[in-house]
């Protein structure tokens, strides 16, 4: 895979923003291959790496990018992308959304029309992974993204990876028949957070609220959040350990109220490109994304195992005492996730590619 580094940033990328609507569109149909060329940032993450393959399937030129060489080099190795390195449709560069300039993600972003944003990050000294201290680090890092991307003057699309977190965690006002719906109109408290220390829930919440605030303001990037549950799938325990003990912090709370919700890394990275496409012909907002809730104890345990991580639920095995408790909740209320709004455009995805495959 070709290490990059990409052309110096123009001048006159202000100047962008202020042309028509309509001259950038029209600019842009004149280059399919543009069009195709997307950066996906934090590349080589569990996640970066399978939309990534998600969008090389599907055709698309992609340039990822990792915070050293190394990452790169893993990457480059890997057997399964070493046709496309070679017919150039894979390329990396190095960049560091936490440390580097905004005219450094610039440069990563140049000459590609769409940025999916999937860097998260994690503190090594910290013992879950993830402390107060990155917070600050991911909420500076979405705004000097979605900055970067209203200032490369051929990137029109940004598909902002966020998490269920910042969607579950809500002081409870069930509705009158006794549901509590989550779903994309939904946003974790945060005072709520803070107060148990969800430092990823906040985190998550505070960045996607703050990429918003800046694609509103640039006015020059159509920006989409996509909200995974906790992400599972091939190799996922060694993958994202860290992610993970953040993520399922308060694990127990939201398994009694229904909210434990995983979803395979496989769906999560499709689910990103179908997003993406989707913004071609109007798709907007925010999409929860998750394909199993746990709500079984047997099922809980399974998870516990495969994490390797104590979470608590092995302890109830021998004892009915969690499931009588759930009972005993039943009648005050129960929360839902809805995520229709991602599955029907996933639904048309799909039909839309069983039937190019029938034509060819």
């Amino acid at each position: 895979m070709a290490i990059v580094k990409t052309a110096p940033i123009h001048q006159g990328h202000h100047d962008w923003k202020r042309l028509p609507k309509e001259m950038k569109e029209d600019s842009f149909r004149s280059s399919s291959q543009m069009a195709k060329m997307v950066c996906v940032t934090n590349g080589t993450s569990f996640l970066g790496l399978w939309i990534v393959r998600q969008l090389l399937l599907r055709g698309y030129i992609v340039r990822l990018t990792a915070h050293n060489t190394g990452e790169l080099q893993k990457v480059e190795e890997m057997e399964e992308f070493a046709l496309y390195s070679a017919n150039n449709k894979l390329s990396g560069v190095v960049v560091n959304v936490a440390t580097d300039s905004t005219a450094s993600l610039c440069e990563a972003f140049d000459g590609c029309y769409g940025v999916f944003h999937t860097s998260s990050f994690i503190d090594p000294h910290g013992l879950s992974g993830y402390t107060e201290h990155m917070v600050n680090l991911e909420v500076k890092g979405a705004e000097k993204t979605v900055e970067a991307c209203s200032l490369t003057s051929s990137v029109r699309r940004c598909v902002f990876t966020s998490s269920l977190t910042a969607c579950t965690w809500q002081r409870d006002g069930f509705s009158e028949d006794g549901d509590f719906v989550v779903d994309e109109k939904c946003w974790s408290d945060q005072h709520l957070c803070r107060e148990k220390k969800l430092w990823l829930a906040l985190s998550k919440t505070m960045s996607e609220k703050a990429a918003w605030r800046a694609a509103e303001e640039s006015g020059g990037v159509n920006l989409v959040t996509v909200c995974p549950a906790l992400l599972t799938g091939p190799a996922f325990s060694a993958s994202c350990a860290s992610s993970a003990v953040a993520y399922l912090k308060g694990a127990r709370e939201m398994y009694e109220k229904n909210l434990l919700a995983t979803v395979d890394v496989r769906r999560a990275a499709e689910a990103h490109v179908c997003v993406y496409e989707e913004m071609e012909i109007g798709g907007s907002g925010r999409y929860i994304c998750f394909d199993k809730v746990i709500t079984r104890p047997e099922d809980a345990r399974d998870l516990e195992k495969k994490l390797n991580m104590g979470l608590g639920f092995s302890a109830d095995e021998d004892s009915g005492d969690r499931d009588e408790y759930r009972s005993s909740q039943s009648h005050i209320g129960s929360h839902r996730i809805f995520n229709a709004k991602l599955r029907r455009i996933m639904d048309l995805s799909a039909s839309a590619r069983s039937c190019r495959h029938e034509r060819d």
